[in-house]
């Protein structure tokens, strides 16, 4: 399962993308926000002729803009939303790299893995974009990821 966001995040994940052997991650399924069109069309062209994948799409925990105390509630509602989604497509992998959007799906691989129900491994990428310090999703993901990667020495040494 590869999750996306919109802008920067897909295009980075498209990057990393282009490296993977798709024989090797076969069904590949793609998640996106509701609101965002964009990561479809980019996912699309980098399949190109493959059959083996789908495009999913969830609710945004939170919008651009939004304040933290509004985003608690739509966080809850994605989580609940997210649930029947990977009870249904129980992937071995969670690919995400940065986007709000990864962290119900992360939360429920998480659960589902303490509950033994699967052995979901979450890896993720921190943007490229983060010099200095890990953005709101890798300081809650940094406690629930299997692997966290970043890509500055400085946001390393944290």
């Amino acid at each position: 399962m590869i999750i996306l966001g919109s802008g920067g995040h897909t295009a980075e994940m498209i990057r990393i993308l282009v490296y993977l052997n798709f024989k090797n991650y076969s069904p590949r399924i793609y998640v996106h926000a509701d609101t965002d069109l964009m990561s479809m069309e980019k996912v699309k062209n980098l399949e190109k002729d493959n059959t083996d994948y789908k495009i999913l799409k969830i609710s945004r925990s939170r919008e651009i803009h939004q304040s933290y105390y509004t985003s608690v509630y739509t966080t809850i509602r994605a989580i609940l939303e997210s649930f029947p989604l990977f009870w249904t497509e129980c992937p071995e992998l969670v690919l995400c790299n940065g986007p709000g959007t990864c962290v119900p799906l992360c939360i429920i691989a998480f659960l589902f893995k303490v509950f033994l129900i699967t052995q979901t491994t979450i890896i993720f990428i921190e943007s490229f974009c983060r010099v200095t310090s890990l953005s709101l999703t890798g300081k809650i993901l940094y406690y629930i990821a299997d692997h966290q990667i970043v890509q500055w020495p400085y946001v390393h040494k944290q």
